[in-house]
């Protein structure tokens, strides 16, 4: 279990871009199949903080968002509202996740595929400063 409530939310640009999410405000995190995902999504409730990064060409962390509500009554997926923060002050590639010791046993790196991925408070706290 994730004590902090700190995750990274994977998406394609192409597919929902930070600018999306923006522009909604809030919307359901859905589309993710990956076991240890969803695993993840069940552990999240109201106020976990996120990360959005764009995967694909850009394989950038560009924002923030929040859990608004996780309803866990669906036994494959949960169903997580979520809404908008911020935009990063200063976006940070995938090289500099990977350049920096505090990601050396991440998920995000060991497990490039994983859509929702654990964060400490240190690596929030990182993509944040």
């Amino acid at each position: 279990m994730n004590d902090m409530n700190y995750f990274l939310f994977k998406s394609e640009p192409g597919v929902y871009s930070f600018d999306d999410f923006e522009r909604d405000q809030e919307t359901l995190w859905d589309g993710v199949t990956n076991p240890t995902a969803v695993k993840h999504l069940r552990e999240m409730k109201a106020g976990t903080k996120w990360i959005f990064y764009h995967t694909g060409d850009e394989r950038t962390a560009v924002g923030t968002g929040t859990v608004v509500s996780v309803d866990a009554g669906d036994p494959k997926v949960p169903i997580v509202r979520v809404k908008a923060g911020k935009r990063l002050k200063k976006p940070k590639t995938l090289a500099s996740i990977k350049a920096e010791k505090l990601f050396a046993k991440s998920p995000l790196l060991l497990i490039g595929r994983l859509s929702v991925v654990p964060l400490t408070k240190e690596q929030w706290d990182w993509f944040v400063g």
